[in-house]
């Protein structure tokens, strides 16, 4: 049986949430309480799986289309969100590009495009929510997903670390300018799925490459998500969920070593 929902409760779009960390981050806030938001690209059939299982948790939740490229479906991001729920409290920009390029390789294309998706998309919807909680007099946060790649970097996914980049450097900005309706905190996970470059004993070996012999899992990083969230005091700043994997120093992505 579906939880029943209230008005009062607080409603948060995550961006990227249909698979993956998206996904983990939606659930643990909707059994937290929270309403979501679950938005997709190319992942329909995963969303509308989150959204059933968003929805039995904490009551009415919904999936919404969009290219995070595309500037004007990012504008028309949050109004769908806020025309659907009445309002909405938090935004989690988890959605990234993820292409491999390097410095050889690198293009104003391949950035354009990353810095479309991972950056510009980030702080539109960041505008969009302060814009909505200064007209209701309300207060709102963002969370944005880095990567603990940022304090440990390497020359692999050079297009994709530079927006990541741009992305804490915005978080910053914009917890001064957003201030004080809005927080924007940063969450910079470290190792935490698999991929289809890693078999499963290339990720378990690299997972436990931490001064605490584990990376982040993806309750880990949710729970961090969670937190950012609602705790009303935390704001222009990232918090590491990696194991301290940042400490370490590795010469390639973990996907290519």
């Amino acid at each position: 049986m579906a939880a029943a929902s209230s008005p009062s409760q607080p409603v948060v779009l995550v961006t990227g949430a249909a698979r993956r960390l998206g996904r983990e981050i939606a659930l643990a806030l909707a059994t937290g309480g929270w309403r979501v938001a679950v938005h997709y690209h190319n992942s329909a059939t995963n969303a509308t799986k989150t959204v059933a299982d968003c929805t039995r948790l904490a009551g009415a939740s919904n999936a919404f289309y969009a290219d995070l490229g595309d500037e004007t479906e990012v504008r028309g991001l949050l109004p769908r969100v806020i025309a659907h729920f009445g309002h909405v409290d938090a935004v989690v920009n988890n959605a990234s590009m993820f292409e491999h390029d390097t410095a050889a390789s690198f293009s104003f294309a391949g950035m354009d495009q990353h810095l479309r998706s991972n950056t510009g998309a980030a702080i539109l919807l960041a505008q969009a929510l302060h814009a909505h909680a200064a007209a209701r007099n309300a207060s709102g946060v963002v969370v944005n997903m880095l990567d603990q790649k940022l304090w440990n970097q390497n020359p692999d996914f050079f297009s994709y670390t530079l927006s990541k980049a741009a992305l804490e450097a915005a978080g910053t900005m914009l917890a001064l300018a957003l201030a004080p309706q809005v927080r924007v905190v940063g969450v910079a996970p470290g190792l935490t799925l698999s991929s289809p470059l890693l078999s499963d004993e290339q990720f378990e070996s690299r997972h436990r490459l931490s001064p605490l012999g584990r990376s982040s899992t993806p309750g880990d990083v949710a729970a961090t998500v969670k937190f950012a969230l609602e705790n009303a005091s935390v704001t222009g700043t990232t918090l590491l969920v990696d194991g301290g994997q940042h400490l370490m120093r590795f010469e390639r992505d973990f996907s290519l070593m």
